[in-house]
């Protein structure tokens, strides 16, 4: 097992990953943002270096203190083998499997692994899938191969002009936290409120301030530079806010060069039409979270 520290050597990872996208693309982000400042004090280890097969990042131990805490207790993983990666996987050192944590991966295949060191390791998992979504100026840049087999729609892949005089494009604050875990799938308690504080005052984000002042609207990122938690309360949907939300913070995300993708899930109809609309690109392998609980 090694570390990867240092500039240079986590550019040398970086650059190897983005040759395995869009496989790598929850990895290739998270060291993404290390490299743009760590906001999250993450730290990238490879089974071996410089011919890695498996990278996993993850929370230093000394901010995984809490051991129900899922939310900061969240690993990314991408492997050039993933059957062969359990022995790496399976260490002590690598992952803390007392602990509830998740993985995430853009790679099902995983799956089979997980569930195996679940057997061995006595806990219980949950695999939640779904869909991937990259948008067109990052494949353009980072995967050309996506472009080619791709039927949009005959637009230009904006949204729909917002009433100026009724809404504020705006970014987040840490009042707007309450709100935003309420409407999260994933959220709705106290870990999870503290964790959307955390992005809101790491990383950029976006919303549209009604005319009560607060946000209508919203879309933000975490630490692997994916767009998260996108939403709208229920008096404003249908009038295509979202929809110019995530395309202003994907503007912005581009402009400081970060990756810009998001998930979706399988029966969210609505946010798969935006994302269509938007030109967004589906990812083969999709978004894949394992929650393991220990028993």
């Amino acid at each position: 097992m090694s570390l990867l520290q240092g500039a240079k050597v986590l550019q040398t990872l970086e650059e190897a990953l983005r040759k395995s996208l869009p496989a790598s693309i929850k990895v290739y982000g998270t060291v993404f943002h290390i490299r743009q400042g760590n906001p999250f004090k993450l730290k990238a280890l490879v089974d071996k270096w410089p011919d890695f097969n498996t990278v996993v990042v993850r929370p230093q131990e000394q901010d995984m203190i809490d051991d129900l805490d899922h939310y900061t207790n969240t690993y990314q993983i991408y492997s050039k083998d993933p059957q062969d990666c359990q022995e790496f996987l399976g260490s002590p050192d690598i992952i803390n499997w007392k602990q509830h944590l998740q993985i995430q991966s853009s790679q099902p295949s995983l799956n089979e692994v997980i569930q195996h060191l679940a057997a061995t390791k006595s806990f219980k998992v949950k695999q939640t899938q779904r869909i991937l979504y990259i948008a067109p100026e990052t494949a353009k840049k980072l995967v050309p191969s996506l472009m080619d087999t791709q039927n949009l729609p005959p637009t230009d892949g904006k949204p729909k002009p917002i009433k100026q005089e009724m809404f504020k494009l705006s970014s987040m604050d840490l009042t707007h936290a309450a709100l935003v875990n309420k409407l999260w799938s994933f959220g709705g308690n106290e870990r999870s409120q503290k964790f959307i504080e955390r992005c809101i005052q790491a990383f950029p984000s976006t919303c549209l301030l009604g005319p009560e002042g607060t946000p209508v609207s919203w879309n933000l990122m975490d630490q692997t530079g994916e767009m998260r938690m996108a939403g709208t309360i229920p008096e404003y949907r249908l009038h295509g806010l979202v929809s110019y939300v995530v395309y202003s913070q994907g503007q912005t995300m581009d402009r400081l060069g970060f990756p810009v993708y998001s998930h979706v899930d399988n029966n969210n109809k609505a946010m798969q039409k935006m994302s269509h609309n938007l030109h967004h690109i589906p990812i083969p392998g999709g978004w894949n979270q394992w929650n393991c609980v220990s028993l």
